[in-house]
């Protein structure tokens, strides 16, 4: 009787894996006397870009956080922030009513020119 014995390494799996797609998914709920105190439901996909692409998944190409012009960019948004509230202080637009998160301005905040954390 002849055996043969098929070896695959770890390459060859990677390569099966991200050509084909895997996708793992799970929920996690932490409870207390009944209690939902906490919900996690994780959804990972690990797959080629060009799987995930055919799949209709391409966020990364509009993030800008992942695009390389992302330092440029906050940096342009920041200076446009800076002379809308210099031009709302100056009565030439009308402030915005309320800006949210992230060092942006709130409308009383934005005629004082300070910040909002």
């Amino acid at each position: 009787m002849e055996h043969s014995l098929q070896t695959t390494n770890l390459a060859d799996i990677l390569e099966r894996v991200l050509d084909k797609g895997i996708v793992i998914a799970g929920d996690i709920t932490l409870s207390l006397v009944e209690i939902d105190l906490l919900n996690i439901k994780l959804r990972l996909l690990i797959a080629s870009v060009d799987k995930a692409k055919e799949l209709g998944i391409n966020w990364w190409e509009a993030d800008p956080r992942l695009s390389v012009r992302a330092d440029a960019l906050e940096r342009e948004n920041a200076a446009l922030r800076r002379r809308l509230d210099r031009l709302a202080a100056n009565g030439r637009v009308r402030p915005e009513r309320q800006r949210t998160k992230r060092g942006r301005l709130t409308a009383a905040a934005s005629a004082m020119g300070k910040r909002q954390e």
